[in-house]
């Protein structure tokens, strides 16, 4: 078992689609869950599931709603950001997170692997986006 960081080839699909809508009019729901070292997350995951997310203090199955930041572009390379988000007095420890896109099928967006277990006991645990510009946003496409 493993998390493995990437943007999953279901969502490059469901791109190529029409089926993830990014702008600012949307209806539709980005969030994101934590899931611990047990976890089997990587480019081939196609949908959140509960298997092996986190539980713990001031931690809610199906994780937190994201803000997106309005797609733009830089030379040849569009891109998109999250606003941060935090578990507020939290005790949880996670390996890793999934984005996806709420309802329906719960389609997955993007893994993310923090490298080792990050854990927070009675405080906050707060995912921190890159810089939202062409070379380190977390959604890019050159």
């Amino acid at each position: 078992m493993a998390i493995s960081q990437a943007m999953v080839t279901s969502f490059k699909k469901a791109l190529l689609d029409g089926e993830m809508d990014f702008s600012s009019n949307t209806s539709q729901t980005f969030k994101i869950a934590l899931f611990t070292s047990s976890a089997t997350l990587g480019a081939t995951t196609t949908a959140y599931s509960t298997t092996n997310e986190v539980s713990g203090t001031g931690y809610t199955a199906g994780g937190n709603t994201l803000t997106v930041v309005a797609p733009t572009t830089s030379g040849t390379t569009a891109f998109l950001d999250f606003a941060n988000t935090t578990w507020a007095t939290a005790t949880i420890t996670a390996r890793g997170a999934l984005i996806y896109q709420s309802g329906g099928t719960n389609p997955a967006v993007a893994v993310l692997d923090f490298g080792a277990d990050k854990t927070s006991t009675a405080g906050d645990f707060t995912i921190q986006f890159p810089t939202a510009d062409a070379s380190n946003a977390i959604i890019r496409i050159a």
